[in-house]
């Protein structure tokens, strides 16, 4: 829960860095500049502060690895949800007002995580997690969203390293195999959820679990 909450502070503090100009830059994300990433993570904060006060009595049915949905077809950016980020994001108009949200929605749900029960069971998308495996579960969404947010934007700082480091090993759960160790943390995030394609070298050490990726995680 720890990790969440400095991947969650180091994220939103990237974004409360960039310039203006940056907001117009295109994301890691298909179809969506930074802007509509941005207005994504602020519908993450709200999912965050809405499952947090979900309380579920059942027993959990998903965990940290489990959480996600694997696809193995990268999003183009024209689903209709997708989309809709979009027309939110652009109604905004100045990134100040982007920024103030971000703030304001991530600043509660970082302070949830760091109140809740870390054995309290949540519901959300129809199953239950505890409260821990679900915030750990964010990690990976907080770190390959900051991963989309600097792709173009190399002056911007990144995702901390512990928080890559974490999203490997909860990556390679999901795959059942592990990543070539000569893959840094960073290129395997990116190769194997399909954020960039393996070098022909790359898909030589990766052997049969390239045939595996990507791993589209939703």
């Amino acid at each position: 829960m720890d990790l969440f909450s400095r991947s969650w502070t180091a994220l939103r503090t990237t974004v409360a860095e960039l310039a203006d100009e940056d907001f117009s830059q295109p994301s890691g994300c298909a179809g969506w500049l930074v802007r509509d990433l941005v207005c994504h993570l602020i519908i993450d904060a709200q999912d965050v502060l809405i499952t947090l006060v979900t309380p579920a009595e059942t027993e959990p049915t998903r965990d940290a690895v489990t959480y996600w949905e694997v696809a193995d077809t990268p999003p183009t950016g024209d689903d209709p949800l997708d989309a809709l980020v979009v027309r939110l994001a652009a109604a905004y108009e100045e990134p100040r007002l982007l920024r103030f949200h971000l703030d304001d929605v991530g600043s509660a749900a970082g302070r949830a995580a760091e109140l809740a029960d870390p054995d309290l069971r949540v519901g959300t998308r129809g199953e239950v997690l505890t409260a821990g495996d679900y915030l750990s579960a964010y990690v990976v969404e907080w770190t390959l969203h900051h991963l989309d947010l600097v792709t173009h934007l190399p002056h911007a700082a990144g995702p901390p390293a512990e928080g890559l480091a974490r999203s490997r090993a909860m990556l390679e759960a999901i795959a059942g195999s592990a990543f070539p160790a000569s893959f840094s943390d960073k290129d395997t995030l990116l190769v194997g959820t399909g954020r960039r394609a393996p070098t022909d070298v790359e898909r030589a050490e990766l052997g049969e679990l390239a045939a595996k990726l990507p791993l589209v995680l939703g």
